[in-house]
């Protein structure tokens, strides 16, 4: 180990390497089956249909499910390569785009987990450490939630844990060309999602503590360096395909300080209060007592130990990772900053098969000398106690998880297609109206405005082409009008105005003295102007 410290390109295997050369078809097979068999939970709780808004649960899937088949342009940071790869899967022979799209975090989460499988094999030697550690993180609630509908983060994880996986890969064969993958990834990992970021210094650390020379050595920078580039081809979507105009556009990437804008989120760079982050403090603990067992987390406080003692380059790497991540999940000012503890989850996954190998290790050593049934079956007893603890949530997490029979989304989208009258306006934010008129094209007559949105904003309102309509009234500042009061007031000159579900306050309609009928109760209502008359749908309808 010292020769590697010092920089050499030669160094002997250590033994959860040797373990692992020596058991690479059964460590493959374990892998593959503990990713199938997570996939395979993945589908029987998949969303089947079209989503929905729902704060903080459910952001931005129908918004995804949409673009990703139209191809448009997101919300920060703009997520290009997910929508290139999501709209791959709107090709496949079965299903309707929103499931093909929800079907891609499925098996991108999948995919992550056998790769998180693949870097605990790496660093544990043991194929059962591995399987313990990968399990952990993929039936942990909140990965599991995002691998069942149409979301960014399993994708995030995939190249976390590849870029991982191609780290200790170099580590242990000092190929370079290990290094130059690398730096591939982490551009291509880089423009799917910022956080991706925080990989590239701890990855510079890492390779300095193993082999500093690495750094210095210009070649090898100079092609890093255009690989990276190359990685970041992706980018290039946002500004091509934002010229075009497509129909659903949530900001304009096409100048060089809108791009910048957009890819770093800088709308979300805001500082949160000090009590809001002391509350994001206090009720981190929770969050990942839900996601792992509390006997794992013990098991992942081994492995740090071991990491420290036996590995500080590798103790460097996934300290500051989780760190940095957990850091960012705390003052990141957004209302879904949970889901951003999904990279440490992962961190911790490793740690845990680290630790598990170690505990299995230290309890042959210490049966080492005991008959012959209790050497056997005292590590066996072990490895499944520390299975079970994986899995343990699993049954309690499935019902808050499973989304398969989740049709709220299209019974909205069947309820304004059904009872909304011709021509009409609608009042909605982020709700699957979009895929409705866009990826079904049903009901391109209507008019779709969202008050939440200021003036600039591509997604305030939406009309055909055909039958254009413009607003007088733009919400300007923080002092602005977004109740959506005087939009609908526009909106009757037109012919009849309705909001959904959870997009504006009643009450604020109510106070102008708008009358609220109910079309289809929980879903769809009618907004009759002072002194206006309800309208009535048509038995026939066009």
């Amino acid at each position: 180990m010292k020769q590697a410290v010092e920089g050499t390109s030669k160094r002997e295997p250590d033994a959860p390497l040797r373990r692992v050369a020596s058991a690479s078809r059964l460590g493959l097979f374990a892998g593959l089956l503990v990713a199938g068999l997570v996939f395979l939970l993945y589908l029987r709780t998949l969303a089947p249909d079209v989503l929905y808004y729902e704060r903080p649960e459910l952001l931005d899937a129908v918004m995804f499910q949409t673009q990703a088949y139209i191809l448009g342009i997101t919300h920060p940071t703009g997520y290009p390569t997910y929508l290139l790869l999501a709209h791959l899967f709107t090709y496949l022979p079965f299903g309707d785009p929103a499931y093909q799209v929800n079907l891609a975090s499925a098996v991108f989460g999948a995919v992550a987990v056998f790769l998180v499988y693949l870097v605990g094999l790496r660093l544990s030697g043991r194929v059962w450490a591995a399987a313990v550690g990968a399990l952990a993180f993929g039936v942990g609630g909140t990965f599991w939630s995002q691998a069942i509908l149409a979301e960014v983060y399993t994708l995030n994880a995939v190249f976390v844990a590849l870029v991982l996986l191609v780290l200790f890969v170099w580590r242990d064969t000092r190929r370079d060309r290990y290094l130059l993958l690398f730096a591939f990834l982490m551009g291509l990992s880089l423009s799917h999602h910022a956080t991706s970021g925080l990989l590239l210094p701890a990855a510079a650390v890492f390779v300095s503590v193993t082999d500093r020379w690495k750094l210095r050595e210009r070649r090898l920078l100079i092609k890093g360096a255009g690989l990276f580039i190359l990685g970041l081809t992706p980018y290039l979507y946002l500004p091509i395909r934002g010229s075009m105009e497509p129909q659903i556009r949530e900001a304009d990437p096409t100048s060089i300080l809108g791009f910048f804008r957009f890819v770093t989120g800088s709308e979300f760079l805001g500082s949160l209060g000090r009590g809001e982050v002391s509350a994001r403090i206090s009720s981190f603990p929770g969050y990942f007592l839900d996601e792992f067992h509390i006997g794992l987390l013990l098991v992942a406080a081994v492995g740090v130990v071991v990491m420290r003692h036996r590995d500080r380059a590798g103790a460097l790497l996934l300290g500051i990772l989780f760190a940095g991540w957990l850091v960012h999940a705390l003052v990141y000012n957004i209302f879904d900053y949970f889901l951003y503890f999904i990279p440490p989850y992962l961190v911790l996954a490793l740690l845990i098969a680290v630790g598990v190998g170690e505990i299995l290790t230290r309890a042959e050593r210490l049966l080492a000398n005991s008959p012959r049934l209790l050497r056997t079956a005292a590590p066996v007893l072990l490895s499944i106690l520390l299975l079970y603890l994986a899995v343990s949530d699993v049954r309690e997490d499935y019902p808050l998880v499973d989304r398969s029979e989740d049709l709220e989304g299209r019974r909205m989208i069947e309820v304004v297609a059904e009872k909304a009258a011709p021509d009409a306006a609608v009042l909605h934010h982020r709700s699957p109206l979009w895929y409705m008129v866009l990826v079904e094209e049903r009901r391109t007559d209507l008019t779709l405005v969202s008050a939440w949105y200021a003036v600039k904003a591509p997604l305030r309102l939406w009309s055909s082409p055909d039958n254009p309509r413009k607003l007088e009234h733009r919400p300007q500042g923080e002092n602005g009008d977004y109740t959506g009061v005087p939009d609908a007031l526009e909106l009757t000159e037109y012919g009849p105005v309705y909001f959904v579900q959870g997009s504006v306050k009643p009450e604020d309609f109510e106070s102008a003295g708008f009358t609220i009928v109910p079309v289809e109760e929980g879903v769809l209502y009618e907004l009759v102007p002072p002194g206006g008359t309800p309208y009535t749908v048509p038995t026939e309808r066009q």
